[in-house]
């Protein structure tokens, strides 16, 4: 039986982007990348198919909005007291995100963005960023209790440890190890930012 949004209570702004994204993470739960659809996605958010579509002109730009919502966002990065723990402590988030609807949707998005090439650089642009001020939150509290030299922290190395991660999520799957997160930060970051 379909909803018929027109005599539910009207939800604007926030409220309604965010039973959106909902009905979008619950769908990729439910149907996988391939199989969610607009109109499963408004019925679930109990909203119409033309809110989505002003929005969100196609799947891959309302799937990649959800997933980002969902993720671990700058200023939620752990704080554990030492550089080591605090980076196990993020690429253990990151991996267990990976491990449900945003994983699953990031392998579908990548298949649809390279048979139709530009929302690539979008998405490619949007998680490096966010992964890369991720690292510098956490990279930046280590320079200021003294564990890291200023000098050590560049872009390249507050990519690496995302890098792996993904790397290993694309090829070998999920969920990610919780050895290889320690072997990352252990054999990877730790020597990066605090090198002998």
């Amino acid at each position: 039986m379909v909803t018929d949004h027109r005599k539910l209570p009207r939800r604007r702004g926030e409220a309604l982007n965010a039973a959106i994204f909902q009905a979008t993470l619950d769908e990729l739960a439910e149907a996988g990348y391939a199989g969610l659809t607009m109109e499963r996605v408004a019925e679930r958010a109990k909203a119409s198919k033309a809110s989505l579509y002003r929005r969100w002109p196609t799947r891959i730009e309302l799937v990649m909005d959800a997933v980002y919502s969902s993720l671990p966002v700058p200023g939620a990065a752990p704080d554990t007291g030492n550089l080591r723990d605090d980076l196990v402590a993020m690429l253990r988030m990151t991996s267990e995100a990976l491990s449900g609807p945003a994983g699953e949707a990031m392998r579908g998005l990548l298949g649809e963005a390279l048979s139709s090439g530009s929302p690539l650089r979008a998405l490619r642009k949007d998680s490096q960023s966010t992964s890369r001020r991720l690292m510098a939150e956490v990279v930046g509290r280590a320079v200021e209790r003294g564990e890291v030299a200023p000098e050590a922290v560049t872009p390249r190395r507050l990519d690496a440890g995302f890098a792996l991660l993904r790397h290993h999520f694309l090829f070998e799957g999920s969920p990610v190890p919780d050895e290889l997160v320690v072997a990352i930060v252990d054999e990877v970051l730790v020597p990066l930012f605090k090198p002998s």
